[in-house]
Parts: C-alpha cells; structure tokens; sequence
C-alpha cells in the first residue's frame, strides 16, 4: 500500500539527517582523535610555534573497542529449539555477519547509532547491508513507539544522488542528476505486505523522550558510549600537552654564564652556533680566566604524572573499567575469581547492552525470514539472539562448571542441561556445534551396532550350550 505524501516525508527526513550530522560529526571526531586541543592558549601555541604537535590520548577508542569486544554473536534460536537456526545462521555467513556485526556495533557506540538494511539480493538469498548514520535517519511512531520511516542516501561516482524511504509496506526511491535540482522519482514504489520498514536503527543508549533543544542532539536517537568522558579527555589531553611544553622549556636544565664575550659563541669554521649547540650539550671554553658558569635546576614533571593517573582513573570509574586494565594503577587480580570480581560491572553493563541490541538484530531476522517468503508468525516474533559470554573467566574453570551442569541429575534422572546447550556456553560456533552433533551420532550408530552384534554372539553361545545348532 502506497503511502501519501512521499516528498513530504523524505524531505522532513533529510532535514533531520542534516540537524543531526554536526552531533554525529563530533563523536566521530572524539573517536577518530582528530577533535584536536579545546584548552591551550593561543599565546602557548603561537610561542612553540610548529614544535607542538596536537598530543591526544584517545581514550574514547579504547573505550568504544572495550565494549564491542564483548559483544559477540553466536546465532538465533527459534522458541523451543535446542540449537541455533542453521538457515538463519546460512543467510548470516553469506552476508559476512561476523564483520557486518563487528562494524555495525562500533559505529553504534562511537557515534550513538548505526543501521542495518534488509533487502533482496542478486541470489535466492536476502541480501544485509550495514548503513552509516551519516547517511540514514529513521522516525518513530509516537504511539507503538516502532519505526516508522527510514531514508538512506547515497551518491554515486557520476555525481548522481540517490535517496530511499522506507515505510512499514514498502519502498519509493529519488534520483537527483548531476546538475538538477529537483528529485525525480526513480522506477515503480516496492510495495509488499511485510508492516515493518526494511532499516533497523541500532542506537546506544537511547532516552524515551526527545527535547527539541538547541544545539542539541535528539537524545531518543541515543549518544555515544563515551559521551560522559569528553570532559576528561580534554582535560587528559591538556595536561599531558603542558607536560610536552614544560619539557621543551624547563626539563632541560638551563645554563647561565657571565663574562663571555661575541666571539665566544662562534664555531671552528667562523660561522654563529646555532641556539641548540649553544643550550644542549656543547663544551663552553673561553680565555677570559673571570668568566662563570652555572645552571638552573630543571623542572620535575611528576605533578604532570599524577595529574594524568588521576584523570585516566575518573574516566575508567565512569566507565566501569576494571583497575587492572591500567598497567600503572595496582596489580593484576591475582585469580579467576579476582577477575570476575573487578570486571563484574563492565560484564553487567555488556549484557543490557547485549539485551538492547537484541531486540534489533531479532527484527533484522524477521525481516529475512519475510523477505524469502515466510509467515509473520508468533514464533517468528519470538527469535532469540544468541550471545557469547562478555565476561572472561577461563576455559578450564568455565567448562568444569559446564560439565558438572551436564553430570548432574533431577529426580526424573534428566540432567540439568543438554550436551548442545553445554557446547554453546562454552562459546563453540553453530557450526562446530553441528559437526560435533554430526559426530555423536556416528558414534551412537556405532554403538548401537556393537551392541547388537554383543547381543547376537551372546544368543549364539547360549544356543550351543543348550543343544541348539546355531544359525
């Protein structure tokens, strides 16, 4: 079903997109280190002249990488099944999921939201594209709060601009030529019957109302992971600057002498010392017998030492970055429980990550399953994300546990978990998963047969002790 007027639609979307770039632009910024120094004076900057390079400490990377290390998918899982779907996971493997996930997530939590676009490929198979928020924007319904619309943009090597704008029962594309300034509405609107669109925003931590304020981002699109540590990372960036300039003017100790004369500062060959030869490192020796030389203390840089330490350690608190990610603050936990223990609020704040991220991932699969033809039914809507364990414990300790899960019994001699699901917390792939399925059954197979043939030998012996010819 055609929706009314499209232009209205796209143009208030495009208009969106263009208020929310410059937002995007500075976590983008932040998180490529190119933000560059908010507190050194311009007096500062114009006396070092080209000697000071920008130096940035880029902790909004660290933190954003922390992060999407421990966001790792394993897999969907349909209600009631034991093991991942092998199709989902097929269509997932054809479209580089691993990589396409890898992405999408970093550019979700540098710069607050990302997108994925579910559409028809060039096979039977659905083709799953990742989309750049600087290029996509999508609006909400008021009510059910779900997605409304969605645009995409892009522009093509001849300089030809296109736009999509996705609605719950279809598509309608814009080309604007090279040289024009009007859209023009490209080929027939895609209509289908799917009642959702086909891009589904990402977004990190996103609020439930959005306040039209000026010079500020609409906080229902969400903010980067490191919004709250921009202050600190200027601050960081700053001092550890002033460390730089203090040490190109008073690290090195400065020398004083009274009683030379011009002739003094000239070299062997007739020519003036240059002002460097003349401070670091150069023997002075006059004839003049009165003549003094001297030098002034240099400067001790620990005040800048402990300044950064402190500022990196408020960063990682507001982070919940453990302490002994920090080589100079205390020791490594000692053990695995130690691990766990420091770690246990980076771990709790993955996991409402990884239940966020969930419910979109889980659309991107309905949409698959809608896009190759299937139903819209209650177990399509109930698709479960499988993830891997963002916390780190080690191997040995995590299947220990895992196999006592496996050894123990209830009343009914069930154990507590299966073999499968025992092998998918241990993190093995989908596909190891199956082979290792594959495998058992070889065995079972082979057991069964030698039980059989246990079973007809025994038969046989006992035929001939009673009397009875065997066959």
């Amino acid at each position: 079903m055609a929706i009314e007027n499209p232009e209205a639609i796209r143009d208030r979307l495009l208009k969106k997109l263009a208020r929310e770039r410059r937002f995007l632009t500075r976590y983008d910024d932040y998180f490529e280190g190119e933000q560059g120094l908010k507190y050194l004076a311009p007096e500062v900057r114009e006396q070092i002249g080209t000697r000071l390079v920008d130096l940035l400490i880029n902790l909004p990377r660290y933190t954003t990488d922390v992060y999407e290390n421990r966001l790792d998918i394993r897999g969907w899982r349909f209600p009631g099944a034991e093991s991942g779907d092998k199709d989902l996971w097929s269509v997932w493997q054809h479209n580089d999921g691993d990589m396409l996930a890898q992405q999408v997530h970093r550019d979700s939590l540098a710069i607050s939201r990302s997108y994925v676009l579910v559409g028809e490929g060039d096979t039977d198979m659905p083709l799953i594209t990742a989309q750049s928020a600087f290029d996509a924007i999508h609006e909400d319904d008021p009510r059910t709060h779900n997605v409304r619309y969605g645009l995409t943009q892009w522009t093509e090597e001849d300089g030809s601009r296109w736009i999509n704008v996705f609605h719950p029962d279809g598509r309608v594309t814009w080309v604007k030529k090279p040289k024009s300034n009007q859209w023009t509405a490209d080929g027939k609107p895609e209509e289908n019957t799917f009642g959702l669109p086909r891009l589904v925003p990402l977004i990190n931590d996103p609020r439930i109302l959005g306040r039209q304020v000026a010079n500020r981002s609409d906080q229902r699109l969400g903010r980067s992971v490191f919004h709250d540590l921009l202050g600190p990372t200027e601050a960081l960036n700053k001092i550890l600057t002033d460390m730089m300039v203090s040490a190109e003017f008073h690290a090195m100790p400065r020398r004083w002498a009274t009683g030379l004369a011009e002739d003094d500062f000239v070299g062997e060959n007739g020519e003036a010392l240059s002002t460097f030869e003349m401070i670091a490192g150069r023997i002075w020796g006059v004839s003049n017998k009165e003549a003094k030389f001297g030098q002034f203390p240099e400067a001790n840089l620990d005040n800048f030492h402990s300044t950064a330490k402190l500022l990196v350690q408020f960063a990682f608190m507001m982070l919940g970055l453990p302490a002994h990610y920090l080589p100079f603050v205390g020791d490594n936990p000692a053990s695995a429980d130690a691990i766990r223990s420091s770690e246990s609020q980076l771990v709790k704040r993955a996991e409402r990550k990884q239940s966020v991220l969930s419910t979109r991932w889980e659309r991107v699969q309905r949409l698959v399953l809608l896009t190759q033809g299937k139903a819209d039914t209650d177990n399509v809507r109930q698709i479960e994300t499988m993830w891997g364990d963002p916390a780190t414990p080690t191997f040995a300790q995590k299947a220990d546990g895992t196999v006592k899960l496996v050894q123990a019994k209830d009343s009914s001699g069930r154990s507590i978990i299966t073999v499968d699901q025992a092998r998918e917390d241990l993190g093995y792939t989908q596909g190891q998963r199956d082979r290792m399925a594959t495998a058992d059954a070889v065995s079972e197979d082979a057991t069964l047969a030698a039980s059989v043939r246990a079973a007809a030998d025994a038969e046989r012996a006992a035929a001939g002790v009673n009397g009875v010819e065997s066959v």
